[in-house]
């Protein structure tokens, strides 16, 4: 108790940044989540809540959350969980506050990850046709759902009326804006997926003829929501006066459930035997792409793959987790 009360991440007053108190502690977070790990092509945006019931200027309430007044953050994760940039809500006076306030965040916390073919799942609280536009001249791709009343969304579609099943799509500029009926109307955008109809079973084992769009977005939308069900179930919440505190647990918690996360997926790398391996070889599991001369002396020795070969595959590997310096041991073992 002692040490949570005399607790404090920065010395600096600012009547300007209202989370100068724990700026520090984000921004590490931030960056070395940037520095040791790279995600893989799917990533999910959603907002998170940390439990606040006091006075605060920010406080916000969101009621389809497990706490429902907190404080709330801007979160970029995978679908599995791994949480990989988070920004705080401050209100008025944000840098990112103001009008087109969502696009902004989305250009924030997708900042280091433009311009490398990512595929960014939101819900309609941040979807717009500007925003398709402007992450799609990034070489970014966005997909869910869309909010009705959203400025630029076709006038057509919101007129048209559909039976169940049945689905209206348009096309402009590479943004695809779709609206099919379900048991209600869904209005979707995407920039990855056309108006394709897949089959899919429910939990009742029912077959389901939804848009290729809809699917993916179920599939890979819950990475937040996973990643607050993980940290729910070992709660850390201490009984605090300053509000700074609470973030600094909860970051803690998302760095364990990360370290966790990343120790997971490195051991199953390692336990991933070669199913196939010829001169144009390509893993099933798509993961790993190489080009492996299985017959040369240096790469396979009694029928086994020598440390310079495990280390080509280390290298190739997508979403690899090693850190600048042992990326640079892993290569220089190649060239040896």
């Amino acid at each position: 108790m002692l040490i949570l009360r005399c607790l404090h991440f920065s010395s600096e007053i600012s009547t300007e940044d209202r989370l100068a108190k724990i700026r520090p502690i984000v921004d590490h977070f931030n960056k070395k989540m940037n520095e040791i790990y790279y995600p893989g092509k799917q990533l999910s945006l959603d907002e998170s809540m940390v439990l606040w019931c006091g006075r605060l200027q920010f406080r916000q309430y969101i009621k389809n959350k497990r706490h429902k007044y907190g404080i709330k953050l801007y979160v970029l994760a995978e679908p599995e969980g791994t949480v990989l940039k988070f920004q705080i809500y401050g209100g008025a006076g944000d840098d990112t506050s103001g009008i087109g306030h969502t696009q902004k965040i989305v250009l924030k916390l997708l900042e280091d990850k433009l311009d490398s073919g990512h595929s960014v799942y939101m819900d309609n609280y941040y979807n717009s046709y500007d925003l398709a536009t402007k992450l799609l001249d990034r070489q970014t791709y966005c997909t869910g759902i869309l909010n009705k009343n959203r400025k630029g969304n076709p006038i057509d579609l919101a007129t048209v009326t559909l039976r169940k099943g049945e689905n209206k799509s348009l096309f402009l500029n590479g943004v695809h804006i779709g609206k099919w009926r379900d048991k209600r109307y869904v209005l979707y955008i995407s920039t990855e997926h056309d108006n394709e109809m897949m089959e899919v079973t429910d939990k009742r084992g029912n077959v389901i003829v939804k848009p290729a769009a809809i699917i993916h977005y179920n599939k890979f939308m819950s990475g937040v929501d996973l990643q607050d069900q993980m940290v729910s179930y070992y709660p850390c919440e201490r009984k605090t006066m300053r509000w700074y505190k609470n973030i600094f647990i909860h970051t803690l918690q998302m760095s364990v459930r990360n370290s966790s996360a990343l120790k997971k997926f490195l051991q199953e790398a390692k336990k991933r035997k070669i199913a196939d391996c010829s001169p144009d070889g390509i893993f099933e599991d798509g993961i790993i792409e190489m080009k492996c001369p299985v017959n040369e002396k240096n790469y396979v020795k009694n029928g086994q793959a020598t440390e310079k070969y495990n280390a080509q595959m280390q290298i190739q590997m997508y979403g690899s987790i090693y850190t600048s310096a042992e990326s640079k041991r892993i290569e220089a073992s190649i060239q040896n």
